[in-house]
């Protein structure tokens, strides 16, 4: 069987955004979209070898505790966002081969628009989309602008990082949920003592992340996260939903007052430049949408998509018009991988993190007593025995 690096290296010159490896089957590739699967089945023996001495011993154990494994590594200079699996067939591996260029607004092909989002100095900006539709690139991308243009101090909180950013004018601070923080709560409660100005969390999945992330945005910082749905109203009743009915209205009014955008993204497959280019609805909470989602009625917002461009909000079908009437679109180059320019991820060995909740305890010694025998036990280094038998008869 070749090496996982090679199998990475083939895909990267293939375009591939995703490599699938399982025992038994042969390799699979998502090119634009669509999985192809080619080669010869894998041996269950020498993958599971290769995953084992990809991860580590560390991470290993993990893996062999939980059955799963979440892990970022670079491997022939390609920066991929690693899930090592159990299924029935044996270990196997989910790879997600993390763009090499720096996203920008331009880079992605996006609307130029988006840019007035990163000028924003507080309110929440959900990027929405299904799985594979490139929201944290797009959250990227906007976090690059600001990167470039102003000295502003960003976190990042993400499980793992997708994007490594170099600090150019801003101070940038990226956080690996697992690694660095033991989950997207601690995270947040952290970097609300840490002077932020800009907050990236990754994804909102948990009603106490959700919670958490409108407090930081209603409380003066600027915050781009990402939701899974098929549209802006989609977006903002996934969020609404996620917590229980005697919450909800609060969670609107919340949401009402410190929501300023909501992106919902799809790719689509140009044959003609042989990419997948960013469909967007953009909406902007103007007072009409603000009172739609306080008051419950968000099936009204299709109408303030509709209306209100003045506002920058797009509708699909008008933002498809506006594709189509592009002349200028970046189409990033396809290199053959090689060596990491900027080396490895900078990231500082430590032990895994524990639950706080559950310290960890030493292990027991093992024992040297005989066993019992006839109903005796013998007890060594028991202090005195007297004190044992009145606790015992106390009790």
């Amino acid at each position: 069987m070749k090496s996982i690096q090679s199998f990475v290296e083939a895909a990267y010159a293939a375009g591939a955004s995703d490599l699938h490896l399982e025992p038994g089957l042969p390799p699979a590739l998502r090119i634009d979209g669509r999985l192809r699967i080619e080669g010869e089945p894998l041996p269950a023996a020498a993958l599971k070898a290769a995953v084992q001495q990809l991860t580590g011993s560390q991470d290993w154990s993990q893996f062999l505790e939980q059955r799963s494994l979440d892990l970022s590594r670079s491997i022939s200079g390609v920066r991929c966002r690693i899930n090592v699996l159990q299924s029935r067939r044996g270990v196997g591996l989910a790879v997600r081969l993390l763009s090499a260029f720096v996203a920008t607004v331009d880079s992605l092909n996006l609307h130029p628009s988006l840019e007035e989002l990163t000028r924003l100095q507080h309110g929440l900006v959900v990027v929405s989309g299904p799985t594979g539709s490139g929201k944290s690139s797009t959250i990227a991308a906007m976090v690059q602008e600001i990167n470039n243009r102003e000295a502003r101090h960003i976190i990042t909180l993400e499980q793992p990082v997708e994007h490594w950013l170099r600090p150019r004018k801003a101070f940038i601070r990226q956080r690996e949920v697992g690694r660095d923080t033991p989950s997207f709560e601690q995270g947040l409660l952290d970097s609300l003592r840490e002077d932020p100005d800009v907050l990236v969390v990754g994804e909102m999945r948990r009603p106490e992340t959700m919670r958490l992330t409108l407090d930081a945005a209603e409380t003066g910082h600027l915050v781009f996260t990402t939701v899974h749905s098929s549209s802006t109203s989609e977006a903002i009743s996934r969020i609404v939903s996620a917590f229980p009915a005697e919450a909800r209205a609060s969670v609107r009014a919340q949401l009402a007052d410190c929501l300023v955008a909501v992106v919902s993204q799809n790719l689509v497959y140009r044959d003609d430049l042989q990419i997948r280019v960013p469909e967007l609805e953009i909406l902007r909470l103007n007072s009409a949408a603000r009172a739609c989602v306080r008051q419950d009625n968000l099936h009204h917002l299709a109408t303030v998509l509709e209306t209100g461009a003045n506002d920058g909000c797009w509708t699909l079908e008008r933002y498809r018009r506006w594709l189509s009437s592009r002349e200028r679109f970046y189409v990033p180059p396809r290199r053959a991988p090689g060596p990491a320019k900027d080396g490895p991820d900078p990231a500082v060995e430590l032990p895994p993190l524990r639950p706080a909740s559950v310290p960890a305890r030493p292990a027991p010694a093992a024992s040297t007593a005989p066993p019992a025998q006839d109903g005796v036990f013998v007890l060594e280094d028991a202090g005195d025995p007297s004190s044992i038998l009145s606790e015992l008869l106390g009790g």
